[in-house]
């Protein structure tokens, strides 16, 4: 389990960073929040919400006993 959680963390922060990073430059378009045009005009806020959530993944897996 905390590898899973470790994993989805990793998913969200790298998903978080390359948006920002888009938003923010320009290049590397190739994140999530670029591909659903549900997310038109909120890319940044998904983006800086992907990264937290990575962040508080990253918190539980800590917390986890390792198997």
């Amino acid at each position: 389990m905390k590898q899973l959680l470790e994993f989805l963390g990793f998913i969200a922060l790298m998903q978080g960073t390359g948006g920002l990073v888009y938003e923010l430059t320009g290049k590397l378009k190739w994140g999530i929040t670029q591909r659903w045009s549900a997310l038109d005009g909120y890319e940044i806020y998904v983006s800086v919400a992907l990264i937290v959530l990575a962040l508080a993944l990253f918190a539980v897996a800590d917390s986890r006993k390792s198997n």
